[in-house]
């Protein structure tokens, strides 16, 4: 019987792009079929030895090149920039089920199905990009979601509460506006797949909504102190500046009060 962590051993050590969509993919397959194991084996490599393709050529976030939305190289640059970020999804999930041991077999197939679900998305937000003949690695990108990854390679909550609960739920709160900017272009196509993303994104908020509650209720703590202490930690600046979007972010898992905190301007 196959095994999950050495899936992810292959997936987080490949640099092969296609190889590693091929092995997500089969990795959700082996697990739906009911032939793959769960048990942690084999030890967990340290973060450091996670590799990536040559290609982009990754920038600090602050000598990216600007580029105009409103221009067919603007909007060719930005899903360039929404493709890399859903790459390093991939690699998120994966190291999220990889990295953290000894949880219920739940949480090693809810971050599985996440990383199925990233997969997909790259894959299709590649062949949008062949459409504006751009191939994904042709213009740079930047690596801040997974320097996030790296600082909290040794704390579950602090991922959780860094990756899926800030760095991913921020989509929830900027890419409605961006459909609504292609709805007025009469973009169908990139409407239709900005709403596939938005849709499963919620899902995997809601995951880590639901696991860092989890994880701090085996260890008695108070989820949304605990939030709010981890964010203030991690997060350069304190934590994030909205808007935030309250509807979404109340069905991805997080509470009133949460909101009322993050939309609060003093710390």
């Amino acid at each position: 019987m196959k095994n999950i962590f050495k899936f992810a051993e292959a997936c987080l050590l490949k640099t092969t792009i296609d190889e590693k969509l091929a092995l997500t993919h089969q990795a959700w397959q082996t697990l739906e079929n009911g032939q793959l194991s769960l048990l942690s084996e084999q030890p967990v490599l340290p973060i450091e030895q996670v590799t990536f393709p040559d290609r982009p050529i990754l920038l600090p976030p602050r000598d990216m090149p600007k580029r105009k939305f409103g221009s067919t190289e603007g909007i060719a640059a930005f899903f360039h920039a929404i493709t890399h970020v859903e790459f390093i999804a991939i690699y998120l999930a994966w190291d999220m089920l990889y990295r953290f041991r000894g949880l219920p077999d739940q949480f090693y197939q809810d971050w599985l199905r996440v990383a199925d679900e990233e997969a997909q998305h790259f894959e299709l937000l590649s062949k949008h990009l062949q459409t504006m003949r751009v191939n994904y690695g042709d213009l740079p990108a930047h690596n801040g979601l997974w320097d996030h990854a790296t600082d909290t390679a040794d704390d579950l909550l602090a991922r959780l509460a860094m990756v899926p609960r800030c760095m991913e739920a921020r989509g929830l709160d900027v890419t409605p506006a961006v459909i609504t900017k292609f709805t007025h272009l009469g973009d169908d196509a990139s409407v239709a797949l900005l709403n596939r993303i938005l849709t499963d994104e919620v899902g995997h908020v809601e995951r880590g909504s639901y696991w860092f509650k989890w994880v701090c209720e085996q260890q008695g703590l108070e989820p949304e102190a605990k939030y709010r202490q981890l964010i203030k930690q991690y997060y350069k600046g304190g934590k994030p500046k909205g808007p935030f979007n309250r509807e979404m972010r109340i069905i991805a898992g997080f509470s009133n009060a949460e909101l009322d905190w993050l939309e609060n301007t003093t710390l």
